[in-house]
């Protein structure tokens, strides 16, 4: 750690010594999110298949949401909506790009980013991350330790994480070795080798699974900081693919029900199991949690503690299915959404979201409020007693959460130039879509401004569009869609600009 993020802490701890006694601390904030994983992946969401007890117990014990949604439909610019509090039409980073081609690390945030969790280190709070992060590589602007995290370790790069043996993981800023061979994310079985055979597979497997180094990394965090209010993000890789975790995991699924090999060679690591090896990646996860929530609970922390689960896209379907040995469809790990990863129909960006907070999140409670990732920077901050949150898309649904009536949100808004280029506005319980906005030169078309138009309340698979039937609410979408659009240097969505 360098001698300014030193500094940065003692001030920062001086500052909460020194803030007025208000009878109690302020809570902790130990928020969790899932990497691919789907609407209908947890047993609190339908699952039948994937065991899920703790974080069922999370949303028994506080409040589960219908109608959450990511960031955006992949990993980076969804992170982005999280950290920043800015939807996609203003966030800086708006899709997946490596920075440097052959360099670790995807297009940085720039240093001037008010982040979430440097928000929460600027009020006194130790900050700390343990996962994915993907806004920014090694030496970067957008590296975690320059935007507000005081402890990381993990993955910096979203490549390296396709991996769950890696050679490496990222402390602070130094690599730390691992007892992993190394093997290409892309690398297949060999000729002659069996696909349905464990010993095929049993080369891509090493000593160091890294989401156990990462969680027991979590865990030390919150015994460390246990005397003061601490922020611990947990951007866990789990369940995205690659298809891998340890025997022990695995056992508990094999034979449960049909489940033919993958063989891989479409970018992903192969496995003999998928559909095991899937569930029990969820299950293991599961379990880390409920370690996490027995630490806490241990350490007399429990009701002094703010728990958010949610995930930063929805799961390997709709086009992606059987590229990579996921099967979204046996799981029906969309829920019964529309499609999935990368698309804006709601299987691709509504996702579970859990908050859990004992003695003041009544237990048991269910909410269909339409809330996003934008959402979080001023809902938590309200919770913890921080200071309103200027120049953010967010709205708090702290209210919500404490039992009290507040207004419906207006609109939310969501744009991805990526596959195809989409753009989207819930509006009430209308959802209006754009589809093939950047279709690329290859496809010789011109970018197709019309608005499809779904009634999620009739229709949550996105079955029928009603366009034709509602004019009217097809041009208030359509100005939403023109005025929440900000032109982007960095990620250029040409459509869009011109208009």
């Amino acid at each position: 750690m360098n001698l300014l993020l030193i500094l940065c802490a003692i001030f920062a701890a001086i500052r909460l010594a020194a803030a007025p006694a208000t009878g109690s601390r302020p809570p902790n904030v130990i928020f969790i999110i899932a990497d691919d994983l789907g609407y209908g992946d947890l047993g609190c969401y339908g699952q039948k298949f994937i065991r899920t007890p703790n974080l069922d117990r999370m949303a028994a014990e506080g409040m589960r949401f219908t109608q959450h949604y990511s960031g955006n439909a992949v990993c980076a610019p969804s992170r982005c909506v999280l950290m920043t509090g800015k939807h996609p039409g203003h966030a800086f980073v708006r899709d997946n790009r490596q920075f440097k081609p052959g360099e670790e690390g995807q297009q940085p945030i720039p240093a001037d980013t008010v982040t979430l969790a440097r928000l929460f280190q600027q009020r006194g709070y130790p900050t700390g991350g343990f996962g994915k992060w993907g806004l920014g590589g090694p030496g970067s602007t957008g590296e975690p330790l320059k935007q507000g995290f005081t402890r990381w370790y993990g993955y910096n790069c979203q490549a390296v994480a396709h991996n769950f043996y890696p050679t490496y993981l990222w402390d602070n800023d130094r690599q730390v070795p691992l007892n992993n061979p190394k093997f290409s994310a892309h690398d297949t079985f060999k000729t002659g080798e069996d696909p349905a055979d464990p010993k095929s597979y049993a080369r891509f497997q090493g000593k160091d699974y890294a989401p156990d180094l990462i969680a027991e990394q979590a865990r030390a965090f919150i015994q460390t900081n246990k005397e003061q209010p601490f922020f611990c993000f947990v951007p866990t890789t789990v369940p995205h693919l690659a298809l891998q975790v340890p025997d022990a995991s695995l056992a508990e699924y094999l034979g449960k029900f049909p489940d033919p090999p993958y063989a891989g060679g479409k970018g992903y690591l192969p496995h003999f199991k998928p559909r095991a090896a899937y569930a029990a990646m969820i299950t293991r996860m599961d379990k880390e949690i409920g370690r996490m929530m027995a630490l806490v609970k241990e350490l007399g922390l429990d009701d002094k503690t703010i728990w958010v689960f949610t995930s930063d896209n929805g799961p390997l379907h709709g086009r992606h299915e059987g590229l990579a040995g996921t099967d979204a469809t046996f799981f029906n790990s969309s829920g019964g959404l529309r499609d999935g990863k990368g698309m804006l129909f709601e299987g691709g960006f509504r996702v579970p979201g859990i908050v859990r907070w004992p003695g003041k999140v009544a237990p048991g409670q269910t909410s269909d409020r339409v809330t996003g990732f934008e959402d979080w920077m001023p809902t938590l901050q309200e919770l913890t007693g921080g200071k309103a949150v200027k120049d953010s898309d967010g709205i708090s649904f702290a209210p919500t959460l404490l039992g009290q009536k507040q207004p419906e949100r207006s609109f939310l808004y969501r744009e991805f130039p990526g596959y195809g280029g989409q753009q989207c506005v819930r509006l009430g319980d209308w959802k209006g879509l754009r589809q093939n906005l950047k279709p690329g030169p290859a496809a010789k078309k011109a970018p197709d401004f019309s608005i499809q138009l779904f009634n999620l309340r009739d229709d949550p698979a996105e079955t029928s569009n009603v366009a034709a039937q509602h004019p009217d609410v097809v041009a208030r979408i359509g100005d939403l869609m023109r005025a929440q659009h900000v032109a982007s240097a960095e990620f250029p969505f040409p459509a869009l600009d011109q208009r």
